[in-house]
């Protein structure tokens, strides 16, 4: 049987990645995040509280397209993006390396959990990020003159602004593209044939580029007092000593990318640092600074280090592995093997439970496993059953009547089940872009149905009940799956918001 070439193995991976992400999309609800990002904005900004403006753009030029905005549909550019983001990554490992190590960056690409189901899957910035980084790479790679030996690679000028306009792009995606491009910056200070780079004006134009293309994301920061940016930031700030926090956050990464995955990564960046070879220098430099930063940060910062954070930087390091791998040989290459089927297969396996849990219950008795509240299947689902008890109580879509939740995340779950027809604010905590799009003040005179969770019901009423000229309590609204009560939600009544902090009188 004629062995099949690893360009046409590669497409089959990615193919059959897609096929398996497109019944997982069509299988769950929206997750927190997901909830949030499409039910917090309607309409096109110039960038948006939490992130740059990309992949918001995404699932709301795919909700424009369709009329629609079931799961399946706002996934689908996100699924078909990372689908490109595998062939990019194919590009990127055969020019550096080889088509057998393109191969195996595209198998680990698309086993590795965090990037193949989250990232590859779901609605969040995190997608296009990916894309418009291994682009960026390969476009660095083709102005450096960086490629395998046999290639005879010299440095191609006309890529600059390629390179410029993808940076861009990904800065546009996420902020943390930046810490990469910090990277690059890094090698071509420490190559000495890259330095030489410097002193044209490629390097040059590809920044004004990348300015350009990101200026949005700038104006909008300048126009609503730069609260992107002091959120961004403020993750980094608190103080305290955490010495063994980096140890957990690496543990953490090794969950999120795989453990046979990540440890070979780790050892193949600080190899790429300190050896000669210019195509691993050039990956382990773009990859470092994420790689290292937020451990670093998680020595002193008393913020919660989101172990997702630094997947850019694991993500320029798939060329390295898959050249890896294609250099193993007898018992080592047959373990790597079997370590990717059997990851591979958890990841299948996960996926179809997830999808026929979630549509058809297949294990009976399942959420009531948990406490009321803690039950997984909470995060898989839509609440359309808020939407239900609106209705059947005449107050959905009811004139002057708007919904506040006390917390960011909730307030998307149930402003993504209402849909746009009711406004949604948040009353406590940071509202993210509910602050931006919705805030409490602007809302003085309307009657507000509120989502009294969590803490004391008697506690929260009396805590608003100044705001408004009188709240009372109304019955709860239960999220249901399956027949279950997941989560039973209290629910106060305040009429007419009076007053609030900030409010213009």
């Amino acid at each position: 049987m004629k062995q099949m070439k690893p360009g046409s193995a590669a497409l089959l991976v990615i193919l059959a990645a897609t096929l398996a992400r497109l019944v997982l999309a069509a299988g769950m609800g929206l997750g927190i995040d997901e909830s949030y990002m499409v039910a917090a904005a309607h309409t096109f900004q110039l960038s948006y509280f939490d992130h740059p403006p990309i992949s918001w753009w995404m699932e709301l030029g795919i909700q424009r397209l369709t009329g629609l905005h079931s799961p399946f549909i706002v996934r689908l550019p996100f699924i078909a993006m990372f689908a490109a983001t595998g062939g990019l990554m194919y590009g990127l490992t055969r020019r550096l390396f080889s088509p057998a190590a393109g191969l195996w960056a595209v198998i680990g690409l698309n086993i590795s959990p965090v990037f193949s189901l989250a990232f590859g899957t779901w609605v969040l910035p995190d997608g296009p990020l990916d894309f418009f980084l291994v682009g960026a790479a390969w476009a660095l790679a083709r102005a450096l003159g960086i490629a395998r030996p046999e290639m005879e690679a010299t440095p191609d000028a006309d890529f600059w602004p390629l390179a410029g306009i993808l940076i861009g792009l990904a800065m546009t995606s996420k902020y943390n593209a930046v810490l990469v491009m910090a990277g690059a910056l890094l090698f071509m200070l420490v190559d000495a044939r890259a330095r030489r780079a410097l002193a044209t004006p490629g390097p040059w134009v590809a920044c004004v580029l990348a300015a350009v293309v990101f200026s949005p994301v700038v104006i909008w920061n300048a126009l609503n007092g730069w609260a992107s940016f002091g959120y961004q930031g403020d993750r980094a700030t608190g103080f305290g000593l955490h010495p063994l926090r980096p140890f957990a956050i690496w543990g953490g990464e090794a969950l999120f990318v795989a453990p046979w995955i990540f440890v070979p990564m780790a050892a193949l960046m600080i190899g790429g640092l300190r050896g000669s070879d210019r195509r691993a220098r050039l990956l382990a430099w773009l990859g470092v600074v994420p790689v290292a930063l937020f451990s670093v940060i998680g020595l002193w910062s008393s913020r919660k280090i989101l172990f997702h954070w630094a997947a850019p930087g694991y993500l320029m390091l798939f060329p390295l592995l898959g050249d890896w791998v294609v250099r193993q040989a007898g018992t080592m290459r047959l373990w790597i093997g079997r370590a990717a089927k059997g990851t591979a297969a958890l990841l299948v396996a996960a996926a179809l439970f997830i999808a026929l849990q979630v549509r058809f219950g297949v294990v009976p008795g399942f959420d009531s496993m948990f406490p009321p509240g803690k039950s997984p299947t909470l995060q898989a689902i839509d609440w359309t059953s808020f939407r239900t008890a609106l209705k059947a109580r005449g107050q959905f879509d009811q004139p002057g009547l708007a919904l506040a939740a006390l917390r960011w995340f909730d307030a998307g779950k149930i402003a993504y089940a209402v849909g746009p027809s009711m406004r949604m604010t948040v009353f406590e905590g940071d509202p993210h872009e509910f602050g931006v799009v919705t805030p409490p003040q602007s809302l003085i005179g309307e009657n507000i149905l509120i989502a009294a969770m969590p803490g004391s019901v008697a506690a929260i009423e009396t805590r608003y009940a100044p705001r408004f000229r009188s709240i009372t309590v109304e019955p709860p609204i239960d999220i249901v799956h399956d027949g279950h009560v997941l989560l039973r939600i209290p629910m106060l009544l305040g009429h007419h918001l009076m007053s609030w902090p900030g409010a213009r009188r």
